[in-house]
This record gives C-alpha cells, sequence and structure tokens, in this order.
C-alpha cells in the first residue's frame, strides 16, 4: 500500500527517533483528535514507550500533542489487534474480500476501550487499515457466547 508521508511525518519520525532510539514506519498526524500516531516497527514497542511510558511523556512535551502507538504487523488481523490493544480482540471477520471489517470483542467491558472517547480508537483503526491494508473499518462487535 503506498502511504504518503509529508516533511512534519517525517520531522516527528525523525524526533521519535532519536528521543527514543526505535523505528517508526509511519506517522499520522491526526487534527480532528489533537494527536499524533505512530507506527513502530515490530519489536521496537517497548523502546519506543520507555519505561513508566517516559519516552511517550517526553515526546507529548516536544511535540505537544498526545502520543499513540500501534506496533506493526503484516498480517492484518495481527495489525487489527494491535490497534485495539488493551481490549481482548477474539475474531476479525471480512479482510479477505472488500467488506467492511467487524472486530468482535471477548468482553463487553473493553466495548468503551475499542472505540475511545468520542470514538477516537475506531477511527484510528480506520485510518491505519485503509493506509496499511485498503480495507475500510466495520464495527466493533461482542462475540457470541458459547454456551
Amino acid at each position: 500500500m503506498e502511504r504518503n508521508i509529508g516533511f512534519k511525518e517525517r520531522r516527528y519520525i525523525e524526533e521519535l527517533r532519536i528521543l527514543t532510539k526505535s523505528t517508526a514506519f509511519d506517522c499520522v498526524i491526526d487534527d480532528r483528535f489533537d494527536r499524533v500516531i505512530y507506527v513502530i516497527r515490530q519489536g521496537d514497542m517497548g523502546l519506543a514507550i520507555g519505561k513508566k511510558g517516559e519516552n511517550i511523556k517526553r515526546l507529548q512535551n516536544v511535540l505537544g500533542k498526545r502520543i499513540e502507538m500501534v506496533e506493526y504487523d503484516e498480517d492484518p488481523k495481527a495489525f487489527i489487534t494491535n490497534i485495539f490493544k488493551p481490549a481482548e480482540v477474539v475474531g476479525i471477520e471480512g479482510t479477505q474480500d472488500n467488506s467492511p471489517v467487524n472486530v468482535l470483542l471477548k468482553k463487553k467491558s473493553d466495548l468503551g476501550i475499542a472505540i475511545g472517547k468520542g470514538g477516537c480508537n475506531i477511527e484510528k483503526a480506520r485510518i491505519l487499515c485503509r493506509r496499511f491494508f485498503g480495507f475500510d473499518m466495520g464495527e466493533v462487535l461482542l462475540a457470541p457466547v458459547e454456551p
């Protein structure tokens, strides 16, 4: 999937690299929710976050925006699971055809986490799924309870 990274995004990615010694594949500046979303290279998430989140706090101070990070994965299902962490994703439907992807959660209490305040987490999923895999997000649903 072709991603167009602008000057400002490149600057933010370089700032992350300098402050955290980790690598970001991509950076999305989301003005709607006043945040910067980094897509971090697999295995670099611990470095990027830092002890007790100190790197995220430093980056927030430098950039003046809320920082969110998602660990990249080549597998769309694993990537979507990473986007919704810490909510427990138990299933993902519809990544093969062009229908919107639905995410199934295990617990009702995870619905609020997955949707986020004002829909910010579901919007993050929409942006990243389109950008990396070219498909749209559908709904976040509770998985059927097995008897």
